[in-house]
């Protein structure tokens, strides 16, 4: 019986289930590479006829989605179309064409009628039409209002949702044309009338400074103002230690121990310490603030805490996990004051191994706060004015700076990708304007606090995960092979080769495709591509390691003021090591308790995320309408059959539109990545530098339209006719209702003949993750 046949017979067993490449292995009795690879070719030649799919997981089940209907939850796009995210993890996402969403709104929970693609958009694949909602996921909408005579509506700010809001006369809280609204939705469509809702809140006019800020926070449904009972229970907390709370804790507060963070930063949640011991190894002390000291499960402000779950940093603003009386004050690792503390200490050889530790609730008194510029002075550059005004902190520093040169060759011996990508920090000024998009440095300052707390969440997982006790980790997954596949061809653009599938891969591989482009004019490209074949990391009751650390244990430990994890974490220890109060039932608690935990921060930190991405683009398109005009060089980082996405060195990335290239016809090669002239060949590649001038920049849509210095212009507003004729176009939602003539359509739409306007808009070119398939035909 040759393979082939043996894995169909597998497949084709009635309790068979998705099954990994090892898994394949281990039930067939492969070992050797040949046998490796020759698996691999069946797998994929039963993939490509299609009598097996291939999972998120990297797992082979039998053939996709039977036409019939599936519940997951709906994942809308910007340009109208969706994804059916199912229930079942193993199953693959369904693609919804937009004229199938059937009103359904991103997040919802859906069930949807799965059958086979007609299109060559998913040639092969499935997809599908929402017959139900089950559950409604958005309640609330942010965006502007607009008059009408008798009633309102409201245009969403979220591009995903792709109906206005229906105001009723008397529903709007007297807000007037331009007005950014809060709305509660409180009727969905019915496919006939559009969502109605009453407006909530006025947040100010769209154009009021810091009014824009203040929409995106809502519109991620972060919440600013803290509840009554949990500042109440804030104000109750004293604001300096009593005397009977150091009872019990280990005392350090005779240790020399410094703090090192941002000149901004006001919520200090860890303390180091370091000592040269006689055998060559160093004592390295991280005291962590003891949030769970004083916010205790189950209270308000504990509750209150979970819910938000971390704190969220803005380009204007910091909105706080805890109250400020708590963050700033007395969690706070000030200067001069005691403060209670959770420690991690540990004894770290010359190879940057931890041979010994301990963890232990404490006290300590932090003799300077340091920050990043002034240790970077003392360490790297051996300012002698700043290590003379530090001349009691400068020794100890010194000896930080060996340990975490010891801790960083460690990490890259055992095959830790450093990511090492620039990170923009946009400067505004007090009206929220942009004033200027710097690179954030990272010394060896921020080098030095980053091992360190590396080193005590790596200690904390493996010591809990060793015990065998409930607990929470942060985990980062493997990349999926595709992702990497797709990535290490890319790479071969630029003469690189890698061997291997991309089933089973080492960081480490990585890590030296990361060394070998440092300093090449692509590194920048690479590395952000490579950045985004991984998969996110994320909170897990379950220990999975961190593929990007290239560590078999990692935990959140060291910021309990700002992330709601690691306050788990120290509550965990504090039941394990302090109290030891966790008995049987206990521990069956907090396993069932844990997986939730897990997933609702790591939702909560993408939210987050999200809501930080969104304020940093908008500020970088209000900084670039100051420099319309201006030329620019940048680096080629995308190219599409649409045109190509430049970078500016401070990170800044606009679209120099294939309709703006007007000095030939180009032709998209997507193996090249390039854009190629068809009569003077000229080539746009990625990775390429090329100079580019602002020629348009739209806000509302974070969108910067730059323009090769040097292309022609061309005056009748176009490319020829077969250029012309190839651009890619979307249809929008017609939202802007002005006058009479929109305001009697908009009545005949609510009486059930639904004429909402449709207008042309500009080429969609924000989501770079969609590809169109169809390719330019040639006259």
């Amino acid at each position: 019986m040759n393979l082939k046949q043996e894995i169909l017979n597998l497949i084709q067993e009635d309790d068979y289930r998705a099954m990994s490449v090892s898994d394949f292995q281990d039930a067939l009795g492969l070992s050797s590479a040949e046998s490796f690879r020759d698996l691999i070719k069946v797998l994929n030649e039963l993939e490509q006829t299609g009598i097996v799919t291939r999972t998120k997981q990297d797992r082979y089940q039998k053939k996709g989605p039977k036409p019939g209907l599936v519940k997951g939850t709906l994942s809308q796009n910007k340009k109208g179309f969706a994804f059916l995210r199912p229930e079942d993890e193993m199953m693959e996402d369904i693609f919804i064409p937009p004229s199938k969403v059937n009103y359904a709104m991103e997040g919802d929970t859906v069930v949807v009628e799965v059958q086979k693609s007609r299109g060559d958009y998913r040639k092969g694949k499935f997809e599908g039409e929402v017959k139900a909602i089950e559950r409604h996921a958005v309640q609330q909408v942010v965006g502007t209002f607009s008059e009408a005579r008798h009633f309102g509506f409201v245009i969403p700010d979220d591009k995903r949702i792709m109906q206005d809001i229906f105001i009723p006369k008397g529903q709007d809280l007297g807000a007037v044309e331009g007005h950014k609204v809060l709305v509660q939705i409180t009727q969905y469509s019915d496919g006939t009338n559009n969502p109605e809702g009453q407006v909530s809140a006025i947040l100010g006019h769209k154009n009021d400074p810091g009014v824009d800020i203040l929409s995106i926070i809502y519109q991620h449904g972060i919440d600013i103002e803290f509840p009554e009972d949990v500042l109440k229970e804030a104000e109750a907390v004293p604001e300096s230690i009593k005397p009977e709370e150091i009872k019990g804790r280990r005392d350090l507060r005779d240790d020399l121990t410094i703090t090192i963070d941002g000149a901004d930063a006001k919520d200090l949640d860890d303390a180091i310490a370091l000592k040269q011991i006689d055998n060559g190894h160093i004592e390295l002390t991280v005291s962590i603030a003891d949030v769970s000291y004083y916010v205790t499960e189950g209270s308000a402000l504990d509750r209150e805490a979970y819910d938000r779950a971390t704190s969220v940093y803005l380009v204007d603003r910091v909105i706080p996990m805890i109250p400020h009386r708590l963050s700033n004050g007395i969690c706070s690792l000030n200067p001069n004051v005691d403060r209670l503390t959770m420690s991690c200490r540990m004894e770290i050889n010359k190879r940057g191994e931890v041979v010994k530790h301990e963890i232990f609730d404490s006290v300590i008194h932090s003799d300077a706060r340091m920050t990043y510029d002034a240790v970077n002075e003392i360490i790297t550059e051996k300012n002698p004015t700043i290590r003379q005004q530090y001349a009691e902190v400068t020794p100890m520093l010194d000896l930080a700076q060996t340990l975490s040169n010891r801790l960083i060759e460690m990490r890259k011996r055992r095959g830790e990708i450093d990511f090492d990508i620039p990170e923009a920090q946009v400067q505004v000024n007090g009206e929220g304007i942009p004033e200027d998009v710097v690179i954030r440095t990272r010394g060896e300052g921020e080098r030095l606090i980053e091992s360190f707390m590396l080193a005590a969440n790596e200690t904390i997982a493996e010591h809990f995960n060793k015990k065998d006790v409930p607990f929470l980790y942060r985990i980062h997954e493997q990349p999926k092979s595709e992702r990497l596949r797709q990535f290490f061809d890319f790479i071969t653009n630029f003469g690189m080769m890698i061997k291997g599938t991309g089933e089973e891969i080492h960081p480490s591989t990585l890590q030296r495709i990361s060394e070998e482009v440092t300093g090449r004019p692509e590194d920048r490209v690479i590395s952000t591509m490579m950045l985004r074949s991984m998969q996110q990391a994320r909170y897990e009751a379950d220990n999975l390691g961190h593929f990007g650390l290239a560590a078999d244990y990692y935990t959140h430990f060291t910021s309990p003021i700002r992330r709601y994890p690691d306050l788990i974490v120290h509550r965990l220890i504090r039941k394990y090591l302090i109290e030891q109060s966790m008995d049987g039932k206990a521990m069956r608690r907090w396993e069932d308790a844990l997986p939730e935990i897990a997933t609702h921060t790591s939702n909560r930190e993408r939210r987050a995320i999200e809501a930080e991405r969104d304020t940093d683009e908008l500020k970088k398109a209000e900084y670039m309408i100051q420099h319309i005009g201006d030329e620019f060089e940048g680096v080629i980082s995308s190219v599409a059959n649409f045109g190509m996405f430049i970078e500016l060195p401070n990170t800044i990335e606009g679209l120099v539109s294939i309709q703006n290239m007007t000095d030939d016809y180009y032709n998209f090669d997507e193996h090249h990545m390039a854009l190629i002239g068809e009569h003077k060949a000229k080539v746009y590649r990625i990775g390429d530098t090329i100079k580019v001038k602002v020629v348009h920049v739209d806000v509302d849509e974070r969108q910067i339209d730059f323009q090769v210095v040097g292309m022609p212009i061309d005056l009748k507003g176009g490319r020829d006719k077969k250029q012309q004729g190839k651009t890619i176009q979307i249809k929008t939602k017609g939202n802007q209702f002005k006058g009479k003539n929109d305001c009697k359509k908009k009545r005949k739409q609510r009486k059930g003949k639904n004429e909402r306007q449709k207008t042309k808009h500009k080429p969609f070119y924000k989501d770079k993750s969609i590809k169109k398939k169809a390719r330019r035909k040639k006259k």
